[in-house]
This record gives structure tokens, C-alpha cells and sequence, in this order.
């Protein structure tokens, strides 16, 4: 074990063997954990923060999770939801991005805020965990806007030859620079302004007169 592992709050757990592990509360802890993450930051943060936030024992979470890093990529992993459960399908690619996007508040956005800050300070600590975090947040959005492009080339409403890996990127990306540089929210607004402004020309779609935000 590393100094730097003792830093984040891990700590030598004997395993009993056998021992059946009860992931009920699994939900609770990490709404914990997100929001101790957004208000102390991930430097501020530890495990027993997290424990205490969500009435649980230090074991338990130690068990689960051996780690802090660990702890908030399952965290900010599960702010995603499971986004392919609800996938839309609205007949159009324009219609299908927008009921991607979900209804939240600004007080909404401006958590999400201050927890991705957290995950790119733990990043800077841990850049080895930069793919575990990609996995977690950044793919599955990723995944099913990938999916809602080649529905739509299927079906004939863009051409197939486009770089979709690097199209399906573009949100993601922009999301990030307008939280962490600038420091603002990602309102319904934001969203659309790029799927109609930058995704959708950069497939070779416009936003016909009849349609609306």
C-alpha cells in the first residue's frame, strides 16, 4: 500500500471468506458520496465523510470500495443513469437528441458543476484512472448517441460515411469546457444550441422551420 493510497482514505480490510456482501445501501452511499464530493472537493473528501453523510459503517464502504478514486467513479458513473433502457425513438436524429435531454434545474447543473471539478482534481492526482472515468461518464452518453447516428444512417436520414466517433464526441467534450473553464451551467439552452448549431450540421442536417427546442 502506497502513501498515496493511505492519502484517499484507504485502509487494510480483512475479508471475511464467504462473506456475502449487501449492496442495498449501495445507492444511499453514493448519493453521499456526490454530495460530499460537491461541497468539500475531492482533496477535501474521505471515506469517513462519506460514511457519515450516509449512516453507514467505515467497514462497509471500505469493503466495497477500497479506494476513494473508486468510490466516486461508481458515484459520477451512476449520475448517467442506464441511458440505453430509455432509448427514443422519435422517427428523426434532431428528435431523438433532444429527448435525450433530461429536464433539471440550474441548482441541478450547478452540483453537477462542482462535482466534475472533483473528478478532474482526483484526475490530476490519478491520471491512471482517466479511462475508468471515460468508461463511466463519458462513454455511455457517447454509446447512445452513437446508436441514435446509425439509426438514423440506416433509415437514410444521413449518409453512413460520416466519422461518427469523433461527431459523438462533441457534446461531451463542449459540456466539459463550458463546466470546468467557464464555469457555467449545462442548461437545456447550452444543449441545444449544439445539437442544432454544431452535431447536426456536422452530419449535414438543418433545423427545418417547423421544428422547435
Amino acid at each position: 500500500m502506497t502513501q498515496a493510497d493511505l492519502a484517499d482514505g484507504i485502509e487494510p480490510q480483512a475479508r471475511r471468506p464467504g462473506r456475502r456482501r449487501d449492496h442495498s445501501r449501495d445507492p444511499e452511499i453514493l448519493d453521499a458520496a456526490l454530495q460530499v464530493l460537491a461541497e468539500t472537493g475531492y482533496d477535501g473528501m474521505t471515506i469517513d465523510m462519506v460514511a457519515a453523510r450516509a449512516k453507514a459503517g467505515k467497514a462497509t464502504l471500505y469493503r466495497r470500495w477500497p479506494s476513494k478514486a473508486e468510490l466516486v467513479i461508481d458515484a459520477v458513473g451512476g449520475m448517467t443513469g442506464h441511458v440505453d433502457a430509455d432509448m427514443p425513438d422519435t422517427g428523426t436524429l434532431r428528435g431523438d437528441l433532444v429527448a435525450m435531454i433530461k429536464p433539471h434545474t440550474i441548482e441541478d447543473a450547478e452540483r453537477k458543476m462542482r462535482i466534475m471539478a472533483g473528478v478532474m482534481s482526483m484526475l490530476s492526482r490519478h491520471p491512471d484512472l482517466a479511462e475508468a472515468v471515460n468508461a463511466a461518464i463519458v462513454e455511455p452518453r457517447a454509446a447512445m448517441t452513437r446508436q441514435l447516428m446509425r439509426r438514423a444512417a440506416a433509415r437514410g436520414e444521413i449518409a453512413p460515411d460520416h466519422d461518427v466517433e469523433t461527431i459523438v464526441l462533441i457534446i461531451p467534450s463542449m459540456v466539459t469546457y463550458r463546466t470546468l473553464v467557464l464555469q457555467l451551467p449545462v442548461d437545456r439552452a447550452f444543449l441545444m444550441t449544439l445539437i442544432d448549431n454544431v452535431l447536426l450540421p456536422a452530419v449535414g442536417l438543418a433545423r427545418s422551420a417547423g421544428e422547435s427546442g
